[in-house]
């Protein structure tokens, strides 16, 4: 096999892409994004001696932050930024001994080889990638552990990097992810003591949430219940996907006044719920729908594309000269908006010269549809919840949050949503909304049946509401709320969600289309025993289960 990887859920088979990613990325990408992860353990390690003496490096927090968001499903595919990563991983890895040196500290003779393998040449790169991917651990349970633990990890560092770009940061999370990266190489580690890592994961995954709703509440208010156009004007236009709120905020200053509209795409459609954002008149709605179908929406744009964070489909050539990606976002042959340098915004003048060559949006549907109820919205119509669900009109809540997907077995999520009971409503972040928000389920009472909070990102808002819906029925487990959680994964953001629900003591969540391949069968007894985790069946059976729960 010329590469593994089992990381998301639409892996090859069920078990694991061994040719080509079944998102797009070769062997050879492959093959650099596990040894750089490799390298970032040996990083680690070192970061953490350095700690012992008092040293922090912020660099090198950054860095693995920001090489962990690369590795993500659908990030990056260029395998030259890959190489060139690694190159600045032993640069780092190598200066980070020297300062250890120079305070006095002494270096292990024992070092775990991540910490210690070096390589000039990229034909040395790739031979070491070969060796040091998923499967180098034998022991499947263990594998599965360590790789849980680094999955959740990599979308830790995400949500991280989303707030640090706000100016938000919490050294505590960038301890945690240093020291669970240097004990995947620690061999002496058991079971138990994976799990319980796996745990404090989703305690800082907790953290992490909360700490990027700070930050973009902070910056752009608290979001608003908000009707969001789906048509197109005549103008030309820009079309923005991904998470990253700070480069929308710099798009839409620099397109002021020049006659180019700017749509959202995806992920960034609640970027629309944000009051500070609601200034902009040429911020004119959402184009399209979840990201895998972007080969298809991103073409009749017709203009130019900026993906700011995954997720990426690999472009077709009838669109690929008006793609830009930004940040840890890369394709081989796109042209690449360069990082902020001095504090200075980014530059957006090549995206918006070409918007202005390019004809208005073909429409692809009309109309509109409603979002913005985050924790702070929710919790002003508290009151009214809780009267509804003492009076009955609402039986249940369904938690669907989580991502969408191309596998045909998705349809179960719109045809669960259509399907469920009138005196439901839906709780949703993420994109796998896409799948049921332009449905007419209507309303109880005035609420809408479908609450969407927002980004993937901010999932901790569902977790907020669902904790204070339990203060103020006055009850001693989350447990006990009349809520169901039904949530479709794909990368690993969903990951550390889950994992983070999981340390806040929510049980008997179902997850789909199927469960994670990097679960091994040990593994998924252990969460099936402890924490009631199941997957899915068909509709009708689904449904009847959940109400009687």
């Amino acid at each position: 096999m010329s590469m593994f990887c089992f990381q998301c859920q639409e892996t090859a088979k069920g078990s694991g892409c061994t040719l080509k990613g079944v998102c797009g990325k070769t062997e050879d990408v492959a093959n650099l994004q596990d040894l750089l992860i490799y390298v970032l353990k040996g990083i680690s390690i070192y970061v953490n001696l350095a700690r012992e003496l008092g040293i922090v490096r912020q660099d090198a927090n950054k860095f693995v932050m920001e090489s962990l968001f690369a590795t993500i499903t659908n990030a990056n595919f260029d395998q030259n930024s890959f190489v060139e990563r690694i190159r600045e991983a032993l640069k780092i890895r190598d200066s980070l001994k020297a300062d250890i040196v120079k305070a006095g500290g002494a270096i292990p003779a024992n070092l775990h080889d991540s910490a210690t393998w070096y390589a000039t040449s990229v034909d040395e790169m790739e031979k070491k990638a070969a060796a040091v991917g998923v499967l180098a651990t034998a022991n499947e349970d263990v594998r599965s552990l360590r790789e849980l633990l680094v999955y959740g990890l990599k979308g830790m560092a995400a949500y991280a990097e989303h707030a640090f770009v706000l100016g938000y940061d919490d050294d505590s999370i960038f301890r945690f992810i240093t020291k669970a990266l240097a004990a995947t190489t620690d061999d002496s580690l058991s079971a138990d003591e994976l799990v319980a890592l796996i745990m404090e994961a989703g305690k800082y995954g907790v953290d992490v949430m909360a700490l990027l709703d700070k930050a973009n509440t902070s910056t752009y208010g608290n979001p608003e219940v908000t009707k969001v156009n789906i048509g197109v004007r005549k103008n030309p236009a820009i079309l923005i996907s991904g998470h990253d709120l700070k480069d929308l905020e710099e798009l839409l200053q620099q397109t002021e006044g020049s006659g180019v509209d700017v749509y959202t795409h995806g992920e960034m459609l609640p970027a629309h719920y944000y009051p500070a954002f609601k200034k902009y008149s040429h911020f004119v709605g959402n184009y399209g729908n979840a990201w895998w179908k972007q080969d298809k929406e991103f073409d009749s744009f017709n203009g130019p594309i900026l993906l700011t964070t995954n997720c990426l489909v690999p472009p077709k050539a009838s669109y690929k000269d008006r793609l830009y990606t930004t940040n840890v976002v890369g394709f081989e042959g796109v042209k690449h908006i360069p990082d902020r340098i001095g504090g200075q915004p980014k530059d957006f003048s090549a995206i918006i010269a070409q918007a202005k060559t390019c004809p208005p949006p073909t429409e692809i549907e009309t109309g509109a549809i409603v979002g913005g109820f985050a924790h702070a919205q929710v919790l002003s119509l508290a009151d009214k919840v809780v009267d509804a669900v003492k009076s009955g009109a609402i039986k249940r809540f369904f938690v669907m949050a989580g991502c969408d997907g191309r596998m045909k077995s998705r349809e179960y999520y719109a045809d669960f949503a259509a399907a469920l009971p009138k005196d439901t409503v839906i709780l949703t972040a993420g994109c796998a909304k896409y799948k049921y928000n332009k449905l007419n389920l209507g309303d109880i009472g005035g609420i809408p049946r479908v609450l969407d909070a927002g980004q993937c990102n901010d999932s901790y808002s569902l977790a907020v509401t669902a904790l204070k819906l339990k203060e103020v029925f006055g009850l001693d487990d989350v447990n006990q709320l009349p809520i169901s959680y039904n949530i479709s994964w794909y990368e690993q953001k969903a990951v550390i969600v889950l994992l983070a629900l999981l340390y806040l003591g929510v049980k008997k969540i179902h997850l789909g289309p199927t469960l994670p391949a990097f679960l091994s069968p040990n593994v998924a007894n252990v969460l099936v025993e402890k924490f009631g985790i199941g997957g899915i069946t068909n509709v009708e059976d689904d449904i009847e289960m959940f109400m009687e729960g």
